[in-house]
């Protein structure tokens, strides 16, 4: 736990300080779309496992009691447990992809700033979010950079209310 919760609060532009090192230099993948998102992956995997870990904890004991009372084992215990917790872990997964939309240090480490569609997994990329600071820090294109964080905010209200709606689909079975 204590790993985990340090591993959290770990700057995002030290993530991108490793996956540069060791995804672009050391394995020589250059940046890449692949790199961006390993480095990625392993930023927000802290916030999925310690959300999980307490979505599993919210579950009342009663449920676990009541599965062993029946004589069901370990395994049929966490099918009951789980179904309980999957609100919360849907929660931490929305959180990991809302830290992930609006991540730019990182990615620029291990993406890079090309602003072309990737060929392929090692194809260097942008995001809509460095897309939208390399406008603004060139300082000609502005509006261009505003249409780009509108575009941004569009996309998180409707990956939020999707969330959302599957949230509620699940805690009604």
């Amino acid at each position: 736990r204590l790993t985990v919760e340090t591993l959290a609060g770990i700057p995002s532009i030290v993530y991108g300080l490793f996956g540069f090192l060791a995804f672009v230099i050391a394995l020589k993948w250059e940046y890449s779309f692949l790199a961006g998102a390993i480095t990625l992956a392993i930023m927000v995997l802290p916030v999925i496992m310690r959300t999980t870990e307490e979505a599993i904890m919210a579950v009342p004991d009663s449920y676990r009691e009541g599965s062993f009372g029946l004589g069901a084992g370990k395994l049929r215990t966490i099918r009951i447990v789980i179904p309980s917790a999957m609100p919360g872990i849907l929660s931490g997964v929305i959180l990991a992809i809302g830290r992930i939309v609006g991540e730019t240090a990182a990615l620029i480490f291990t993406a890079g700033t090309t602003a072309a569609v990737p060929e392929n997994m090692f194809s260097s990329t942008r995001t809509l979010a460095v897309h939208m600071y390399c406008l603004l820090s060139e300082g000609l294109y502005t509006e261009q950079a505003y249409a780009t964080a509108v575009v941004l905010l569009v996309m998180v209200i409707i990956i939020n209310a999707l969330s959302g709606f599957f949230a509620k689909k699940l805690t009604k079975n």
